[in-house]
């Protein structure tokens, strides 16, 4: 008999493993919605939906591995990287699904929620003074205007499937939407700016490499606190607070 495997649980959500099936609980349903239609519209490969029973959506198992994982090394090649790069492309180049995802708020309103973020930082004692305010100062790159794209919206190296160079799939859509194409090269490049090169290579085209950095930043700054809250280590080697310490 198959085991279960926690693959990641928290209080919103939680997957789970058997064998080669995945089983995603989410208590909001409109994420499965938002799941379900941008894998549908994706023009990169994604998972088979095998059935969906509210609040649980299955999808069958990818082929191959991950790239990798923040804070741990990449097992990826060079050429990998730079296939999931052109794949991201595909993706940024396709028509959008109608609504905004996580990589489309708007400019006010990022704005508003990082400047509340770093206060709560420095007055919680989660972070130095000095650590926020440096990268709150780089993040303000990324707080422009923007082409709306169709973006994964949580495009972390361990959601990119990959056998040999060969991109099989991309995996948690439920953040998809319309949003800045930069988010999701910024994401997927986030603890890893050594493969940075290598990602735009296969892109295809000039991208601004000190709004990714921002990004860097600002993703960064969003997410310390809830994976505190979460039960996450952000201050592990090669995490979020190290990609925080790298831009000093």
């Amino acid at each position: 008999m198959d085991q279960v495997k926690v693959v990641v649980a928290h209080s919103e959500r939680a997957t789970l493993r058997v064998g080669d099936v995945f089983l995603k609980v989410d208590a909001d349903q409109a994420r499965i919605d938002v799941e379900v239609e941008a894998m549908s519209m994706a023009p990169v490969p994604t998972p088979e939906v095998l059935w969906r029973k509210p609040p649980v959506l299955a999808i069958a198992a990818l082929p191959g591995t991950t790239l990798g994982r923040l804070g741990g090394p990449s097992a990826g090649s060079p050429t990998a990287w730079a296939a999931a790069g052109a794949a991201i492309r595909k993706l940024h180049d396709a028509p959008p699904p109608p609504r905004s995802g996580q990589a489309g708020r708007s400019i006010v309103a990022l704005e508003a929620e990082l400047d509340d973020e770093c206060e709560l930082l420095v007055t919680n004692g989660v972070l130095p003074t000095d650590l926020v305010i440096r990268n709150r100062q780089v993040a303000e790159v990324a707080l422009r205007p923007w082409t709306p794209a169709f973006t994964h919206g949580d495009l972390q190296i361990a959601h990119v499937f990959v056998d040999g160079d060969e991109v099989t799939g991309i995996i948690d859509w439920s953040e998809a939407g319309q949003g800045d194409a930069l988010y999701d090269l910024a994401t997927f490049t986030l603890g890893h700016e050594e493969h940075l090169d290598d990602v735009i290579a296969g892109y295809g085209t000039d991208v601004d490499l000190d709004v990714i950095r921002a990004w860097w930043s600002l993703r960064s700054l969003l997410a310390v606190r809830w994976l505190v809250e979460h039960g996450f280590d952000p201050f592990a080697p090669g995490c979020e607070v190290d990609v925080l310490r790298s831009r000093m």
